[in-house]
């Protein structure tokens, strides 16, 4: 499909070219993660003050892991807070809960709810299922610790972009079929769905502008251990035989971005199986624009309605 930049996206698309770095697939992992983090500050925008931020560990299948919990100035003063437990983007392989700081500030704020941002171990160390493993095991402690935390647990959300979006479709699927925590939605932003990687969206060259092609399959590689996991649900949400019964989604896509065609997909077959589906799309904007709010106000624009969404369905 043809896509035209929006202004705003076009001329850091242009910085971030003749910035001339390697491109992160011909980077080792940890090469990759460091570069990915020196890159971050310049486009995020300055955070907004919080109340509280707590760094903790939880326990896990495989060992205790890092969770971040985010608590704004305003929160309701009578009553235990909504959550959003996010998991964050970047391909399973880089990002942390310092790539994503600055956006659960501002979701915490904007929202006037609790975020607990989670640090599943990353790929190629830890390969799939890991953080499948993680995020599940999280979240159920977010809801078993509800009390603890000061939050309600009738009022769970699960979100994150791309690698994060395909974690939190997973976690509302385990959770349904699992007696798990009542999620009341899940904000998916830019989902990895499938990771066949064969609709027309990879076939487009227009759409590879930070997220290129062969970016997605170096993720994807370090990742899964086999091809033939692509196939398991977990890897590739949209093969999910049964997508009825899940909880709310606000499906987030944007045109130039290789997932473009399997994150509308996800949204039309969850919608199809009789599920409460917002499908928004931002043809103008590129993989990853969520975090770039200093220089991409459709970033400010999206957490906007992402905080609107949760908390139309928080009342």
């Amino acid at each position: 499909m043809p896509v035209t930049l929006d202004p705003s996206a076009a001329t850091l698309a242009k910085i971030m070219k003749e910035a001339g770095r390697p491109a992160l697939d011909t980077l080792p992992p940890p090469e990759a993660r460091a570069q990915s983090n020196a890159n971050r500050a310049a486009v995020q925008p300055d955070p907004p003050a919080m109340q509280s931020v707590e760094d903790m560990r939880v326990p896990a299948p495989h060992g205790a892991i890092p969770v971040r919990v985010y608590k704004p100035l305003t929160l309701p003063k009578d009553d235990p807070a909504p959550v959003l437990v996010y998991y964050h983007g970047g391909g399973w392989v880089i990002g942390d809960l310092e790539s994503h700081d600055v956006v659960c500030k501002e979701i915490a704020t904007k929202a006037g709810q609790v975020v607990i941002a989670v640090d599943y171990r990353l790929a190629p160390e830890h390969k799939f299922p890991a953080a499948v493993d993680d995020c599940i095991a999280a979240t159920d402690w977010v809801a078993r610790n509800a009390v603890k935390l000061g939050v309600d647990a009738d009022k769970l959300f699960v979100g994150g972009d791309s690698a994060g979006g395909n974690l939190a479709a997973v976690v509302a699927m385990h959770a349904r079929d699992n007696n798990g925590p009542k999620i009341k939605g899940q904000v998916l932003v830019y989902p990895v769905t499938d990771l066949a990687m064969n609709t027309a969206s990879y076939a487009d060259p227009e759409t590879g502008v930070l997220l290129t092609h062969s970016l997605m399959r170096w993720f994807r590689d370090h990742y899964l251990t086999d091809h033939k996991q692509i196939d398991d649900w977990r890897a590739s949400p949209l093969r999910m035989a049964n997508l009825k019964g899940l909880p709310p989604a606000y499906v987030a896509t944007c045109g130039a971005d290789p997932l473009h065609d399997e994150g509308e997909e996800y949204a039309r077959r969850l919608k199809h199986a009789g599920n409460d589906v917002i499908h928004v799309d931002y043809p103008g904007q590129f993989h990853a624009f969520l975090t770039m709010g200093r220089l991409l106000p459709e970033a400010n624009k999206l957490v906007g309605e992402i905080v609107a969404w949760m908390k139309q369905r928080a009342a």
